[in-house]
């Protein structure tokens, strides 16, 4: 979809060619002498229209007005949460039209966070997935001029929020393909198309260069599947070469049957979703390939199928991690924390200012929080508040969530270093201390999307949380970094915030 920033008022967007004329309506509107302003105010004032956000009403052909077709939106008081509300109430309607071309009037005084909500509320309400279908519906709608007092003004808000949307659409594309397309070959195909188009750097390692490496952890999840795991390292580096980089770690389980440990059949569908991590941190690189920003990131993706087969781990079995830490297997559909852990030790070598890592982990992180905030856990009070605050930026907002020790205790066993599940009772949290054994040498925070990555229903599909809120938060850090080696102590940072969680 192609975006445009243009200044326009009223009066102006009066006269725009268009096929649609969006006009969104905040509390208080007050109506001017322009056709469109009369139009809306006369709707609001006759009680045709009320301002709450997601309200509409259609008019045809009205006086004055270029557009054939006029949607007024209710925006409430204007905020990003409300026009984003809006934009997908309008988009939502406008779904079923032949319009090819839409024009957002945005309200007075709006600002880069109301600019980034219809970008991003227009993009996300207007996806349609394709790929798979053999007599494909694609999306009429081709061009969005989002309308302005001053285009210059929110020319840099506008640049960022479109990059979001590429991202987000980059990540929900991979979420939604069917497992047998999106295998762990897949995703390194996906990345090295990625690196090539945008002068990234790229590895994909195999079995063999895995093994070689000892990331016995993640091997054996991967060995029940017939199709060969990778591991990706994906680089951006838009710094100085000497600049620590941001270290993003996503869980890249292509499908999840839970192994031998195997799921219930109903919605087993869904666990295609279960690399919504790897597509995260795909999402984010290619929306940083748009803005260019001045900081080095690097992206990890361990990536296999959890199957169930005569090769498969079991429980009981001991496996020796990358970090040389021993981990008795009581649950197999406990596997994205035994792919993450070897990716965390990994990320060691890049010396990194922090490790982020996004995973659809844990059931139990769904019934905390539903689908509205991903769970955050963090061993630094400094990168969680920047990752709270990016995603509160984003309209992709996180829940701290504590770390105290006390909740480890339930992964003592007698015949390894941990076990890789304890109890049902805070579930989220002790798999986010099981990864955390593992994140000892680096300020770390953990992403739990198992809610946030995918809906269900009706509205199945790949939302491309958290990209959105990992995008803010790098652009954040541009200018910030320290040193390659001059990193914080994460024994240090997890003693700072032991036990804490935002209120």
């Amino acid at each position: 979809m192609d975006f445009e920033l243009k200044t326009l008022d009223a009066a102006g967007a009066a006269q725009e060619k268009t096929d649609v004329l969006l006009v969104l309506v905040t509390d208080g509107f007050q109506a001017g002498k322009d056709p469109v302003s009369r139009l809306a105010g006369a709707a609001v004032a006759g009680g045709d229209l009320e301002t709450k956000a997601g309200k509409l009403l259609q008019a045809y052909r009205s006086e004055g007005i270029a557009a054939p077709r006029v949607l007024l939106a209710g925006a409430g008081d204007g905020s990003g949460k409300k026009v984003q509300q809006a934009v997908q109430a309008a988009a939502g309607v406008l779904r079923s039209s032949k319009a090819r071309k839409l024009t957002i009037l945005l309200p007075k005084g709006a600002g880069a966070d109301v600019v980034r909500a219809a970008v991003c509320g227009t993009a996300d309400s207007s996806y349609v997935y394709v790929a798979t279908k053999s007599k494909p519906e694609g999306r009429e709608l081709k061009k969005v001029v989002i309308a302005v007092a001053d285009a210059g003004a929110q020319r840099e808000a506008f640049a960022r929020a479109k990059a979001a949307a590429v991202g987000i659409e980059f990540a929900r594309e991979l979420g939604n393909l069917p497992p047998n397309y999106a295998t762990p070959s897949r995703l390194g195909e996906e990345a090295t198309r990625l690196a090539k188009a945008h002068r990234l750097q790229v590895e994909v390692l195999g079995p063999k260069e895995v093994a070689r490496i000892g990331m016995g952890s993640f091997m054996s999840v991967a060995k029940g599947s017939a199709e060969p795991l990778r591991f990706i390292t994906l680089r951006y580096e838009g710094a100085a070469k000497g600049e620590a980089p941001v270290v993003l770690v996503g869980k890249g389980i292509t499908f999840d049957t839970g192994g031998i440990s195997i799921k219930p059949s109903a919605e087993m569908d869904e666990m295609k979703f279960d690399m919504g991590g790897a597509a995260s941190v795909l999402g984010t690189f290619r929306a940083l390939a748009e803005l260019k920003p001045r900081i080095n990131v690097v992206g990890l993706i361990p990536a296999c199928e959890n199957m169930p087969d005569g090769a498969s781990y079991k429980p009981g079995d001991i496996l020796t991690t990358l970090s040389g830490q021993t981990v008795e297997v009581l649950n197999t559909d406990a596997e994205g924390r035994l792919i993450l852990c070897d990716a965390l030790t990994y990320a060691e070598r890049f010396k990194p200012r922090a490790v982020i890592d996004i995973a659809t982990l844990t059931g139990a992180c769904v019934i905390a929080l539903g689908g509205i905030r991903s769970g955050l856990f963090a061993t630094d009070d400094d990168l969680a508040q920047q990752l709270l605050a990016a995603g509160d930026a984003a309209l992709d907002p996180c829940w701290r969530l504590p770390l105290d020790e006390e909740y480890a205790e339930g992964l003592k066993t007698n015949f390894a270093d941990v076990a890789n599940v304890a109890g049902r009772a805070g579930g989220a949290v002790v798999a986010a201390k099981f990864l955390h054994r593992f994140t000892q040498n680096y300020p770390w925070a953990h992403l739990d999307i198992a809610g946030t990555a995918w809906k269900g229903g009706a509205q199945k599909g790949a939302t491309g949380r958290p990209v959105g809120l990992l995008l803010e938060y790098l652009l954040a850090q541009v200018g910030t970094a320290p040193a390659a080696g001059k990193r914080a102590a994460g024994k240090k940072a997890a003693a700072k915030s032991r036990g804490r969680a935002a209120a």
